[in-house]
């Protein structure tokens, strides 16, 4: 502690424009990531092709829904406060099972970290998978690690200058098109983008388009691991998810050490040198320019690229792969005490990854459900207040109810009204010029809700009291298969008895 205080006080002690005050602060040192080969950059191929192919076209599929809904598979319906995601339909009032997607999401993670570390950071997270396309195209122009590196540290001509637009204009197309995707989500994909082109599309589409461009240019082109190190908190949150049996990226320095670079050194079991030739290819392919040797890091996404790089060395020089490797602290500390101990499927069965599956399923199952059991017809009423009723001219009392039908199917609806509890009773919709009566026929468009007037009339011989619960009923008459029915319950309001005529 006193150290630190007066490493404070000599800090504070030091002027603002020293030298030695600037110095606390490092600037970044850009990485040239070299191209991988093997059988984990082979699954990051594979990732990626498959996560962007699924951002990028899903937009443009179609789905039938009928005559009255939209045929796009996938729709964030802002307009008509509609989630379609194909067979299935989300409306407002349903939320709970977006959030309850959010709850195993999370818990997905959880239980992804607990058992194989940051898979979903080296593999299938949006910043991994936009920057690896980035350098692709970095490299495809520029050439590989070396030849970048070369790149940089030239001084400018026109083939430097050539090289830098011809990626930046790349990554910008490739930028514009993350963003055009996106607005697709949330409107009728072939005619936003006509619209779009056409500069008739509104002008939040074009806001949020010139967002995501300048985010996925900047993130994926030139932050890049920067982003994944100190703007993400993942990093800092998936150590409390890590156990002694979590899977993670491992660099094995009781084989490994002392390191030698000459092949021909005695192995391990001579006593000289181990199995690394410090060779630094396991550097050359991080995409965030750790060394793995010094062991678990904050910035390591565990893409496992150094994996697949130390196999390639060890196999040219005759050792067995492995060096560097998927494994568990349980499992490293075993080996390092000369135990042969192997990672099996029992790692992964232990009371957290329980818990997480256990919570995990539990959401899924409610929520599915949930989704099959759900009704597609809603009723509700409410009284009018202001008066809460209205004596007629023969003495029967009358109140004002609006009643809303909510019809959340996909096609028309008509539905038969009644009344049940209130003896003698007759009703008439507002607006509509037909005799009172104990039933009332309404037609609901599809995916729509339709709000009427209703006056509910009770004869005065019939007013058993100031207040008189009963209940309006709905029935499908258009019904496919089974008609739904709901019922709500209402009050009957009427003045007391000595004031009646």
């Amino acid at each position: 502690m006193v150290q630190i205080i007066n490493t404070v006080e000599t800090i504070d002690a030091v002027p603002h424009n020293s030298a030695a005050r600037r110095s606390l602060y490092a600037a970044r040192v850009k990485i040239h990531p070299k191209r991988g080969a093997g059988t984990f950059r082979n699954l990051k191929w594979l990732v990626m092709i498959v996560t962007l192919g699924i951002y990028y076209i899903t937009p443009w599929l179609r789905w039938d829904r009928g005559d009255y809904a939209p045929d796009q598979a996938v729709l964030i319906d802002l307009a008509n406060r509609r989630f379609y995601f194909f067979f299935i339909e989300i409306w407002p009032q349903e939320f709970y099972y977006i959030a309850g997607l959010l709850i195993m999401a999370g818990i997905g993670l959880f239980l992804v970290t607990s058992t194989i570390g940051r898979a979903w950071c080296g593999y299938t997270c949006p910043q991994t998978v936009w920057t690896d396309l980035f350098l692709v195209v970095e490299r495809w122009v520029e050439g590989d690690r070396n030849a970048r590196i070369k790149l940089d540290a030239a001084r400018w001509s026109l083939g430097k200058l050539w090289k830098r637009v011809v990626k930046n204009v790349a990554w910008l197309v490739i930028a514009v098109a993350t963003g055009g995707a996106w607005i697709f989500y949330f409107a009728d994909a072939p005619t936003l983008a006509q619209q779009f082109i056409t500069f008739q599309a509104p002008a939040v589409a074009y806001f949020t388009v010139a967002i995501l461009t300048g985010a996925t240019f900047i993130f994926a082109g030139y932050l890049r691991e920067q982003v994944c190190t100190y703007m993400c908190p993942w990093p800092r949150i998936q150590a409390a998810m890590l156990d002694e049996d979590s899977l993670v990226v491992t660099y094995s320095d009781w084989r490994g050490e002392p390191r030698s670079r000459h092949r021909k050194k005695t192995d391990l079991s001579g006593g000289k040198a181990g199995d690394c030739v410090d060779c630094n290819a396991c550097v050359a392919v991080c995409p965030a320019g750790i060394d793995i040797r010094d062991g678990q890091q904050l910035e390591c996404i565990t893409c496992a690229l150094c994996i697949d790089a130390c196999d390639s060395v060890m196999e040219i020089i005759g050792k067995p792969k492995g060096l560097i490797s998927y494994s568990t602290l349980k499992t490293y500390n075993a080996q390092k005490a000369g135990i042969p101990v192997a990672i099996g499927w029992r790692s992964f069965l232990r009371p957290r990854t329980f818990v997480y599956t256990s919570i995990w399923a539990a959401v899924g199952l409610v929520m599915l459900f949930t989704l099959l059991q759900r009704d597609r017809l809603e009723l509700s009423v409410q009284n009018d207040r202001n008066p809460q009723f209205v004596t007629l001219s023969d003495g029967s009392i009358r109140n004002g109810f609006t009643i809303k039908i909510l019809n959340m199917e996909q096609r028309p609806r008509s539905f038969s009204l009644t009344l049940s509890g209130l003896r003698n009773a007759t009703m008439a919709m507002v607006g509509i010029d037909e005799s009172p009566a104990n039933g009332l026929e309404i037609s609901v468009d599809a995916d729509e809700l339709r709000a009427i007037k209703v006056y509910v009339t009770l004869d005065q011989h019939s007013v058993s009291g100031e207040i008189m619960p009963f209940s309006f009923n709905v029935l499908e008459q258009t019904a496919v298969g089974t008609p739904e029915a709901r019922s709500t319950s209402a009050i009957f309001h009427a003045p007391k008895k000595e004031q009646l005529p």
